[in-house]
């Protein structure tokens, strides 16, 4: 049975990254399954934040080994990311996973796919999951009409996918990097 149900937006502005995600768990296309899941967290000694989307144990599997990888390259965002890449692409890896994440730190933002692809997005705003492009259209808006701070606008973007997407709840954690973590 496929379990999805969830959307992470990540917005940079003025020195400031911030990562939201909703706490929805969906079992099909009619059960909530859980509405208070935690998917986004600090990682590397709180230097590090990451979002998560799709299948919930490949999810966990990818962030675990982009966690390997931080530690392995000394917390180096970007090599971490496309050493990632690197192995499933390689065939280090024994298949393709189900999910995707985002990763930030103080300077840079990433989107890492099962599959072996990492994307830094435009303009510093990013979305992933069920909801995913509603949220991104929102913050895109707000990003280039507002003078709203990263916080704001990801709060924003992500009240807007869950008043859209039904695999999105008001259920959201935001986690936050540079400008002395607020």
């Amino acid at each position: 049975m496929e379990i999805k149900g969830t959307t992470i937006c990540a917005v940079k502005r003025n020195g400031v990254t911030a990562i939201a995600g909703d706490g929805q768990v969906t079992m099909g296309q009619s059960i909530i399954m859980k509405g208070n899941a935690k998917k986004v967290k600090r990682i590397y000694n709180d230097k590090v934040i990451v979002g998560f989307a799709g299948s919930v144990s490949d999810a966990f599997t990818l962030s675990e080994k982009f966690e390997e990888m931080l530690q392995k390259y000394s917390g180096n965002l970007m090599r971490s990311a496309v050493e990632l890449a690197e192995l499933w692409r390689s065939g280090g890896a024994q298949r393709n996973l189900e999910a995707m994440l985002i990763v930030a730190d103080k300077e840079n933002v990433y989107v890492i796919s099962g599959d072996g692809n990492v994307i830094e997005p435009e303009s510093g705003v990013c979305a992933i999951g069920s909801g995913g492009n509603y949220a991104l259209s929102a913050a895109r808006a707000l990003m280039d009409n507002t003078d709203m701070d990263a916080v704001e606008i990801v709060k924003k973007a992500m009240k807007i996918a869950a008043d859209i997407c039904v695999f999105t709840n008001y259920n959201v954690i935001i986690e936050t990097v540079g400008q002395e973590d607020k």
